[in-house]
């Protein structure tokens, strides 16, 4: 008798151990996987609970009260489908399954203003990564299926304007290549490119506070298709200035 309440005992602790560790997990709801996962963005249903993304909803559990801790979704088939934990019903950490087990997106925050954003092809290759502070996107960048990289951005931390913007085909060939070169004076390099890789067009750019915008300022090349100069057209600050 004595043995079986020391073990009883003993299962408690390790159990309230466990709990203060991991949290517990509820299973909430099963899902089924056409009902949850769009075939070109994923499993976005939990988007709205994660206020670091611009989500403004709160989960609860089924007493009606905010999710504390953590709580586990399955697919029909008995898979995992997320895992994520909860304070006051907002998502802080969380991950989403393919049913096949792969992760589908991966969401954690690194301090209390910067957080992560990793989304995944159901091969596990990566789709897209993301960087947020204090609620909007610092940098993006999205992968074509083979690993080439179609499309990456960056802010300046303030959010005031862009660092760079960058687009490729799918053979890794560039469509767009916008950067800041000169941060002082915040002039801009463009170019944009034919579908056959050669030069379109290129020009500086500078960036207008007031309008928030970029506008056209200096010399402007256009080239058709071959690689051969067609004109070149002069800008002054978002005005062309026609020969006479």
């Amino acid at each position: 008798m004595k043995k079986l309440l020391l073990l009883l005992i003993f299962t408690c602790i390790v159990k309230l151990s466990f709990s203060q560790l991991f949290g517990n997990i509820e299973e909430v709801t099963k899902y089924s996987a056409n009902q949850v996962v769009d075939p070109v963005y994923g499993i976005r249903m939990y988007d709205k609970l994660n206020f670091q993304i611009g989500g403004d909803s709160i989960r609860n559990n089924k007493k009606g009260y905010a999710c504390q801790g953590w709580v586990q979704d399955l697919y029909e088939s008995g898979k995992v489908l997320h895992k994520g934990y909860y304070e006051d019903g907002q998502l802080k950490i969380y991950k989403n399954f393919y049913e096949n087990g792969v992760v589908e997106r991966n969401f954690k925050m690194t301090d209390l203003n910067k957080s992560s954003l990793q989304l995944f092809y159901p091969d596990g290759k990566i789709k897209s990564d993301f960087t947020y502070v204090n609620g909007s996107m610092l940098a993006a960048t999205d992968y074509y299926p083979n690993g080439q990289i179609e499309y990456t951005m960056e802010n300046v931390k303030t959010m005031e304007y862009l660092i760079l913007r960058k687009s490729y085909s799918e053979d890794g060939k560039p469509q767009e290549i916008f950067e800041l070169v000169n941060v002082k004076k915040n002039i801009y390099s463009q170019k944009e490119y034919f579908e056959n890789g050669n030069l379109k067009s290129e020009g500086q750019l500078k960036f207008n506070p007031y309008k928030v915008d970029y506008i056209k300022d200096g010399i402007w090349k256009i080239y058709n298709e071959n690689g051969g100069l067609l004109r070149q057209e002069k800008w002054v600050y978002g005005e062309e200035v026609k020969n006479d």
